[in-house]
């Protein structure tokens, strides 16, 4: 199933080294029709995906996971409850970059990951 519309970029802020966006998550979307049924849950992969789609459209390039250190679901995101998410990610280096991101909504955090991502042609 295509993931399009499931979420949308609403604001997007950049320093040197450091991103900060924000997400509103369709919780009508149909992924959560098979994910779960009357109990929503946002992806972990999704929450993944989400975090390169934000260092893409920040960066200006598409970018593939190369390799990922550590990664920890500390909640589980039901959409319907929690409709935005904030992603924070912190990057280094050329290519590959290192990331840590952070998934969190006011004073929950959602997911930590640590994972380098290459440009893709």
């Amino acid at each position: 199933m295509p993931l399009s519309n499931l979420y949308t970029i609403t604001t997007l802020e950049q320093t040197p080294e450091q991103i900060n966006c924000t997400l509103q998550i369709d919780a009508a979307h149909p992924v959560f029709q098979g994910h779960f049924p009357g109990s929503p849950v946002l992806p972990g992969v999704v929450q993944l995906e989400m975090v390169k789609a934000v260092l893409s459209k920040a960066l200006g390039k598409a970018f593939a996971l190369k390799e990922m250190s550590t990664c920890k679901f500390l909640e589980v995101l039901n959409p319907t409850e929690t409709p935005q998410l904030t992603i924070q990610i912190q990057y280094k280096g050329v290519e590959p970059l290192d990331v840590n991101a952070v998934g969190k909504h006011g004073e929950k955090t959602y997911f930590k990951a640590r994972a380098s991502f290459q440009s893709i042609i």
